[in-house]
């Protein structure tokens, strides 16, 4: 090998090695790729607008007195012998639906978010479980993991669209999937036990609890 084709090689690897020590030099995907990965490392930080206010002790006191006397009401009411009747015993506890639990911490714990209204209650519990019941009536046998997930998704963007968002809907709407053989049974009979009469009943507790004190007032809006 001549003195000048040894020159040429060390040359080269030269270059090689500057450019890989050098970050300005990196791949223009490689940089495009940082660029693009900022914004959303950025969101994963959080804002600076730091943890929720405190509460003051009566209002702790109305949220809890009002969850209170919501879920038990609607617990007396599972055992009574209306549901015999039509086919259901107390060990169901079809009214006390798990999705109801949640919409107590709106309706008493924040009875001023748009997601607590009558509107957003009522509709959303009602549109989510038509949403339930019909997935799985349509894929639900065959495809229950599918059907879960579609129900849910499908129950979001329906009460998006008639600005019935509720966030417990989405629970509703996953029970009429993988809720029990008596659940099932039901069929759109769900979409009115319980899905309408259990939130129903703790919408009347909160018109009463949240306007008694003087701080509180319910609801904001009805339609």
């Amino acid at each position: 090998m001549t003195s000048l084709s040894r020159r040429r090689r060390f040359d080269a690897i030269g270059r090689v090695q500057a450019s890989e020590s050098d970050p300005g030099s990196r791949p223009a995907s490689r940089r495009s790729v940082s660029r693009s990965l900022a914004p959303y490392l950025r969101k994963l930080r959080g804002s600076s607008r730091g943890a929720p206010p405190r509460v003051s002790a009566g209002e702790v006191l109305w949220s809890w007195l009002g969850s209170f006397l919501g879920i038990a009401l609607v617990s007396w009411l599972n055992r009574a012998s209306w549901l015999i009747e039509i086919g259901l015993t107390e060990d169901d506890s079809l009214l006390l639906i798990g999705s109801l639990g949640a919409s107590a911490v709106l309706i008493y714990g924040a009875p001023r978010s748009p997601m607590a209204q009558p509107r957003n209650l009522i509709g959303g519990h009602l549109i989510s479980a038509l949403v339930g019941v019909t997935v799985w009536m349509l894929i639900g046998p065959l495809m229950p993991w599918l059907a879960a997930a579609l129900a849910v998704s499908s129950a979001i963007a329906l009460m998006h669209l008639t600005r019935t968002l509720h966030p417990p809907g989405g629970a509703t709407a996953l029970i009429a999937v993988i809720g029990s053989e008596q659940v099932h049974a039901l069929g759109y009979l769900f979409v009115l036990i319980p899905a309408t009469l259990a939130p129903l009943l703790i919408l009347l507790v909160a018109l009463v609890v949240n306007n008694v004190a003087s701080g509180r007032r319910y609801p904001e809006f009805w339609f």
